[in-house]
């Protein structure tokens, strides 16, 4: 679904992105891990969008995105949930939702979607967004982001700011849509909570990926690359 070839991406003169390469299966949960400043959200970017890589390719379902413009990917099946939440804090729950029918979707049957995947949103539903716990947030983020029916769903961070047990919700909810079919790429600082649900996992670190492959394999490759021992 997604492939990554040799991706190299700056702001200005400063490279922060340096040959990354991977792909992305269909159906496939893949986190990408590491510390704060090590790529990761600027590799989202690229693959969105959002940032022109300097060099490399960019494929989504084997065709060469690099180049494409954010609107063109969504409409090709891309969907970002951006860090910090992708909602309208002062539009309730519903008004929220209802932004979304910009898909073509009716708006029935999207409401029904997002209620039936996320049946907290249904108590709030004319309640301001912006009031609602972290985590009812990021249900809703996923519930708008979903409403395209997305073939890649790139998710930034999901678990910043939220209570261990609400993010553990959240990655159950993630695992069931990836049984959906849909692919998913997911950038996480903190390792334990996405190595659960993922199918492959990978290790940035300064711009570069120094290690992927099973959740085992990678989570043993963290304490050794940066969680105390090799330098970076």
């Amino acid at each position: 679904m997604l492939e990554l070839r040799d991706v190299r991406a700056a702001y200005e003169r400063i490279e922060v992105v340096r040959g990354v390469s991977f792909e992305v299966g269909e159906g496939e949960v893949v986190a990408l891990l590491g510390p704060n400043g090590a790529g990761k959200s600027t590799t989202l970017k690229v693959i969105a969008g959002l940032l022109a890589p300097s060099s490399g390719d960019v494929f989504l379902a084997g065709r060469r995105v690099k180049g494409a413009r954010p609107e063109a990917l969504a409409r090709a099946g891309l969907c970002l949930i951006p860090e910090g939440r992708g909602i309208f804090p002062n539009l309730s729950v519903r008004e929220n939702l209802r932004v979304a029918t910009h898909t073509g979707r009716r708006f029935a049957d999207l409401e029904a979607s997002a209620f039936d995947r996320f049946p907290r949103l249904a108590d709030r539903r004319d309640q301001v967004a912006g009031t609602m716990s972290g985590g009812e947030q990021q249900m809703l983020s996923l519930a708008r982001g979903l409403a395209s029916e997305p073939g890649l769903l790139l998710l930034d961070e999901l678990s910043m700011g939220l209570a261990p047990l609400v993010v553990e919700s959240l990655y159950e909810k993630v695992r069931e849509i990836a049984r959906e079919g849909v692919s998913i790429l997911v950038v996480e600082q903190f390792a334990r909570v996405v190595l659960d649900v993922a199918d492959r996992a990978a290790i940035m670190v300064n711009g570069t990926i120094r290690a992927m492959g099973s959740p085992e394999v990678v989570e043993q490759e963290l304490h050794s690359a940066y969680l105390g021992g090799r330098s970076n």
